[in-house]
């Protein structure tokens, strides 16, 4: 019998351990049984919109191309690659074989579906940009672009997404919160009317294909199927970030609305290696960055979020001032973070920020998309924004010192980590970061 898992810890603002201690929590949810299982709905994901797709066969057996009635087109062998562009009314296929007898071929379709031929319970793989995917390849214009939609069933999709936004070799408590999240945001994200519902990059979630799947992912996915986190009636915001740099944001400090489990909590991201950052820009870079201002002369932080992350800022140049959020200067200085504050310094060798020691390499970084034990970091306004060295010589240089990588709101990926390395569960992982949330099988209409 499935049991809900409501994941209410601290939401009387007791800390973690005290808030189990007093059993705020119920017991978590069991696996379900295969006969309980939910089917696994389909999510179409946008993998590439270019003027031309390059795709081919990864294994035994052959593609096939059909159109929207199931006609078979044409067939891409194993070692043959086809290059698709559009033509206004269908299709050019360039069919590159692997016996050197390459050819042309005008396919009259107003989209194709591109599937491997199961023989013997063998199949292929589609490849696209060396990169493999399970299910169907929904091949579509769009303008003058061709756009890649792949049509996968959502189990399918997750187990390579976690391995794509998560080290495979992370422990599976933390795989598993991520699991979750990225199920509840995928399917949060579904919309019939359009075209996809998800893009393979941070604009949703990553997702590398079967590349990026492991047998630790496929673990997280399969002993976590169908949960899904849940406010009142429905499925919640599941955001996700890197690492918060010390305290993760309320949701209505930087967008328009507060959700209440979105709310600021502490991180437990002391390994992230971007907990603390420090980037550096010339005054050529500068004028690049801020052409209406001709460069920039101060920063000054209008407005900043209770967290410390910038929310308004004015830039001040030669050549005027520009008002920006928090959002826009971090786009325009290719910031990791809006928690920042500037200085200016003038050339000569860095002086490293202080901060925790490296944590061990791991195989792969943390990306972050859709996304400790100390306090938040110094306030924006300890360092006085218009403070700049006069110099008879070289120009000085603006320096922005940030913590975190990402939004900052929602599951910080790195407190996942590090929550998962103090023996926490994904259970309490997410109820951590989505206050008031709870952990419950989903149901399709």
């Amino acid at each position: 019998m499935i049991r809900t898992v409501a994941l209410r810890l601290a939401c009387s603002g007791l800390p973690l351990r005290l808030g189990l201690a007093l059993g705020l929590t119920t017991a978590l949810a069991q696996p379900m049984g295969v006969g309980a299982l939910a089917p696994s709905p389909v999510v179409r994901v946008l993998l590439q919109e270019a003027p031309s797709l390059d795709l081919a066969a990864s294994g035994p057996t052959s593609l096939r191309l059909e159109d929207s009635l199931g006609r078979t087109l044409l067939e891409v062998r194993p070692g043959d690659r086809v290059l698709l562009r559009g033509d206004g009314s269908g299709f050019i296929a360039e069919l590159l074989q692997g016996d050197g007898r390459d050819r042309q071929l005008s396919l009259a379709a107003r989209e194709l579906w591109v599937e491997a031929e199961a023989n013997g319970g063998l199949s292929s793989l589609v490849m696209l940009r060396q990169h493999r995917y399970r299910g169907r390849l929904q091949v579509r214009a769009s303008g003058e672009a061709l756009q890649a939609i792949n049509h996968v069933d959502l189990e399918s999709y997750l187990t390579s997404v976690v391995g794509s936004e998560m080290p495979a070799s992370w422990p599976l408590a933390a795989l598993r919160a991520q699991a979750v999240a990225a199920r509840t945001y995928a399917l949060t994200q579904r919309r019939p009317s359009s075209a996809f519902d998800l893009q393979a990059s941070v604009a949703s979630q990553m997702y590398k294909g079967v590349e990026a799947e492991t047998d630790s992912t496929r673990e997280a996915v399969a002993s976590t199927r169908a949960q899904v986190l849940m406010h009142g009636n429905g499925l919640i915001n599941a955001v996700f970030h890197s690492s918060s740099g010390g305290m993760t944001e309320n949701s209505g400090e930087l967008w328009s609305r507060q959700l209440p489990y979105l709310v600021s909590v502490p991180d437990f991201d002391e390994n992230s290696p971007m907990r603390q950052w420090e980037k550096r820009f010339d005054p050529g870079q500068l004028r690049q960055s801020f052409p209406e201002t001709g460069g920039v002369n101060s920063i000054d932080v209008l407005l900043a979020s209770s967290s410390g992350r910038i929310r308004q800022a004015r830039v001040n140049g030669p050549s005027g001032s520009l008002v920006l959020t928090g959002t826009d200067l971090r786009k325009r200085l290719g910031l990791r973070s809006t928690m920042v504050r500037f200085q200016f310094q003038l050339p000569g060798p860095v002086t490293p920020t202080a901060g925790p020691p490296p944590p061990p390499p791991l195989e792969a970084s943390v990306v972050d998309s859709a996304s400790g034990s100390g306090g938040p970091p110094a306030p924006l306004g300890d360092t006085p924004p218009r403070s700049r060295p006069s110099s008879l010589g070289a120009a000085p240089i603006l320096v922005a010192l940030g913590h975190g990588f990402g939004h900052g709101v929602g599951m910080s990926q790195w407190g996942a980590y590090g929550m998962a390395q103090r023996g926490q569960d994904y259970a309490q992982i997410l109820s951590h970061y989505y206050r008031g949330a709870e952990l419950r099988p989903f149901a399709l209409p």
